[in-house]
């Protein structure tokens, strides 16, 4: 069963090292399994939404989005969306992007290098958005509970999250315009390229936070549908009709919307690891793989995944990198250093989930397993 369903991934991780390797040595070996990693990890609650969502709609809607939406996720969103943000970026055509990346590397480097300003803004400020709105949402289970506790009491205040996030960007453009100042007025530009790049960022997040709150509510419309037939069935002896038609279209394109807002955090997440575009599609690439396989699994298991912290240490992994895409606006910063954070934060979150669970196995009585659901895993 396991080998089944995650065969492909395992193939495509095997041959996609191999080509970091050939491509770059030992050390393009480790980002491109960084990457993965942080692809995985970052679209993990991704997968567990999709399957809980799949498993509502029949055999061929499921299979629609396991074939036309993987291959809209994987390729489109995940390998070519990373060329197209560098072709923006550099002004350069797409095919032409891909050209300089694999003939010309010095002067493919030094394009993206001069574009990466507006690359880190926009995308920091995404991932900020991300990481704000989550931890200032009240949740039943907290992972540090002694941050997330008072953070969930602001984030009562309207907009709290966006006016944090135009502050930050004010202060990374000040901070950006103080420097060019003090250097004889060089990259007087800059300030303003990373303000507007940042906007663009804000405004993105906005729009696609607006398209997955309009699919949710047709989610929700639909699960009420749904209650309403099963007590019916209940009642007349009948099996419940799964999704089909208009709302499994529906869902279809909700599920597409949500990927595709999990799909701006790893490769914008992946711009703060490395500017070869090369590397982020083979590491982007496994890693959509196995979020496509553990989807499957999910569904064909019929449960969940129980390391409950896991969601918090992606998204505190997406604020770890948003701050540090923001700071190398300015500065420079080791990739395999970024990379790490963002893999430790995770490895942390995974090892309190697998205490809680060890704490629920020993709990007794009806009241412990409760109580260990809103303490604190670390």
């Amino acid at each position: 069963m396991l080998l089944k369903t995650f065969g492909w991934s395992f193939a495509v991780t095997a041959l996609g090292l191999v080509a970091a390797v050939f491509y770059g040595g030992w050390t393009a070996f480790g980002v491109v399994a960084i990457l993965s990693v942080l692809e995985i990890s970052l679209s993990f609650d991704n997968a567990v939404v999709n399957a809980g969502i799949l498993k509502k709609m029949n055999a061929f809607w499921q299979k629609i989005f396991l074939t036309v939406g993987i291959l809209i996720a994987v390729f489109g969103m995940r390998l070519v969306f990373p060329v197209v943000i560098v072709a923006i970026s550099a002004q350069l055509g797409p095919i032409e992007a891909v050209d300089l990346a694999l003939t010309d590397k010095d002067r493919y480097q030094q394009l993206v290098t001069d574009a990466h300003p507006s690359i880190a803004a926009f995308g920091g400020m995404f991932l900020l958005m991300i990481f704000l709105d989550f931890i200032f949402e009240d949740r039943d289970i907290k992972w540090l509970t002694w941050i997330e506790r008072p953070l969930a009491k602001l984030g009562k205040v309207d907009m709290l999250s966006v006016c944090i996030a135009l502050v930050v960007l004010l202060i990374a453009s000040m901070t950006v315009a103080t420097h060019a100042h003090q250097h004889g007025g060089a990259h007087v530009d800059k300030a303003e390229t990373v303000l507007l790049a940042g906007i663009a960022g804000l405004i993105t997040y906005l729009i696609v936070g607006g398209l997955s709150s309009h699919f949710e509510n047709k989610l929700e419309e639909e699960e009420e549908r749904e209650h309403e037939e099963e007590e019916r069935a209940a009642r007349t002896g009948k099996s419940p009709v799964k999704l089909a038609g208009q709302a499994a279209f529906f869902m279809f394109l909700y599920l597409e919307v949500l990927d595709a807002s999990f799909s701006f955090d790893g490769v914008i997440g992946a711009f703060a690891i490395t500017n070869d575009i090369v590397l982020m599609a083979l590491g982007l690439g496994i890693g959509a793989m196995y979020v496509r396989s553990l989807t499957v699994y999910l569904v064909r298991q019929g449960t969940l995944d129980d390391y409950v912290y896991l969601e918090h240490g992606a998204h505190y992994a997406i604020g770890a990198l948003a701050a540090l895409l923001l700071i190398t606006i300015q500065y420079e910063i080791n990739e395999i250093i970024t990379g790490l954070i963002g893999v430790i934060l995770i490895g942390a979150s995974f090892w309190s989930s697998v205490r809680r669970n060890k704490r629920l196995a020993q709990a007794e009585g009806p009241g412990a397993g409760e109580k260990a659901e809103v303490s604190s895993g670390v």
